[in-house]
């Protein structure tokens, strides 16, 4: 299976989903300082922080420490992507250096906020932020597509994430719920540029689903580096974000937006794709069900 690389007809297509995207980040700037409690700071020498100077329940402080630690690895992204779009896909380009500036933003905002607010042990979100960008990122995503089918997932599952926390944080900090729901509006624009990108290229050739079908299958959050990834993600759960809602409002919304049930692919690898989705769709929601089952007895 050969990649749509370049073509006048993608490169014109991505080039106006870049012009509309840029126009619409225009309509909603901000700054991440505005957003911030300064008034709550104080000197960790004349006043140490102990745990006791935590207002937040565990499952929001883990889901805000996890959230900063992935962001705060942009510089691991940022060289993956500009080497991805290296020879050719300009509009990409362009893209992906308005994005690092916006993300740059969410990793600044989240730690200012826990230091602020003395929810996180200074010390110890040092040394974990250290230590995720000593231990860095890495993909194995070779094509454009498989990277943009990767991110397109990722960003909406950061926005599914950021929306409920920010429903769960209401109670008890209003000035984190508005942040986390202003994040939320930066993340929401970042995943309709990736699933419109994914959108043009099965529409100029439905068998491009062969680059998705693994992406979607073998999905991993890029905070999955972190040592102790899963038990985080378990304490979360309980701020709103878990299986269930990445099922729901993240791979349930992206199978239906790229229409992979209705796709017709002409080659026997992208009906083998196609097949291999749905698929594991059911499976999902087989799970799910059994899951539900099990809850409600």
């Amino acid at each position: 299976m050969v990649e749509i690389k370049q073509s006048f007809a993608l490169e014109k297509r991505l080039q106006e989903l870049y012009e509309a995207h840029t126009e619409r980040a225009k309509l909603i700037e901000w700054n991440y300082y505005d957003y911030l409690p300064w008034e709550k700071g104080s000197s960790f020498i004349l006043n140490p922080w102990n745990e006791s100077q935590r207002t937040l329940p565990t499952e929001i402080v883990t889901a805000i420490e996890t959230s900063m630690l992935t962001e705060i690895n942009l510089p691991w992204y940022t060289a993956y992507l500009k080497d991805m779009f290296r020879d050719g896909l300009v509009p990409l380009q362009g893209f992906v250096h308005n994005w690092v500036a916006e993300e740059d933003q969410h990793a600044s905002a989240l730690e200012n906020y826990l230091i602020l607010t003395r929810n996180s042990d200074p010390k110890e979100l040092g040394a974990l932020k250290k230590e995720m960008m000593v231990t860095g990122w890495d993909s194995t995503f070779a094509s454009p597509i498989a990277t943009m089918g990767y991110t397109a997932i990722q960003e909406l599952a950061t926005v599914v994430f950021y929306q409920k926390v920010a429903k769960t944080s209401k109670e008890y900090d209003d000035t984190l719920s508005v942040l986390l729901t202003r994040l939320s509006k930066d993340e929401s624009l970042h995943y309709a540029f990736y699933n419109q990108v994914i959108q043009i290229y099965l529409e100029l050739d439905p068998n491009q689903i062969v680059f998705l079908a693994p992406i979607i299958m073998d999905f991993k959050m890029p905070g999955q580096v972190l040592k102790d990834f899963d038990d985080r993600m378990k304490i979360i759960e309980k701020a709103g974000y878990g299986p269930e809602q990445y099922l729901d409002s993240v791979l349930e919304v992206l199978v239906k937006r790229w229409k992979i049930e209705s796709i017709q692919p002409s080659s026997e690898e992208g009906r083998n794709a196609k097949r291999d989705i749905l698929m594991y769709m059911d499976k999902l929601r087989r799970l799910k069900a059994f899951a539900n089952r099990r809850k409600n007895k």
